[in-house]
């Protein structure tokens, strides 16, 4: 059914990969879980960092909880390598815990999708760096990070 797909869809190209990773990126950055989860198949196995969830259900349930610890939390996300029907990308969000303390999570993902162009697995390596409130270089207003803010590229992350 035309309503199961999700463009783009695998064999990609970089141009639509480069779709595919901004689309992902403005969904994480709605904080809207249960938005998030339906990009992923029913049955989507995830890795990140050492949990392993599995399916929409417990989707929901760990953006939920990642949530509401990483306040004020903003994404970048870029495209490290494509082909068929996977991605890599590289990453960086800023986020601070419920004591004031800001950090920068760096991390690489690996996807792959199916034919409906929905993510079946997804691999996430993922490490914080402690940085003050004056480091922070994500500083548009929570949700989706505007055009014309610079990617990780260009602020040399």
């Amino acid at each position: 059914m035309a309503e199961d797909i999700r463009p783009p869809v695998p064999p990609f190209t970089y141009e639509t990969a480069m779709q595919k990773v901004r689309m992902a990126e403005d969904g994480w950055n709605s904080r809207d879980a249960v938005k998030v989860s339906g990009v992923y198949t029913e049955n989507s196995r995830w890795r990140n960092r050492a949990e392993f969830v599995n399916g929409r259900e417990e989707i929901v349930a760990f953006l939920k909880r990642k949530w509401a610890k990483e306040l004020d939390y903003r994404l970048i996300k870029e495209v490290w390598a494509f082909g068929d029907n996977r991605i890599a990308v590289r990453f960086a969000y800023e986020w601070h815990d419920d004591s004031g303390y800001w950090f920068r999570s760096y991390g690489n993902e690996n996807w792959e999708f199916d034919q409906t162009g929905r993510m079946a697995m997804r691999h996430a390596s993922i490490n914080d760096l402690p940085i003050t409130e004056e480091e922070r270089k994500f500083r548009w207003p929570l949700g989706r990070r505007p055009d014309d803010h610079p990617g990780l590229t260009e602020l040399g992350l």
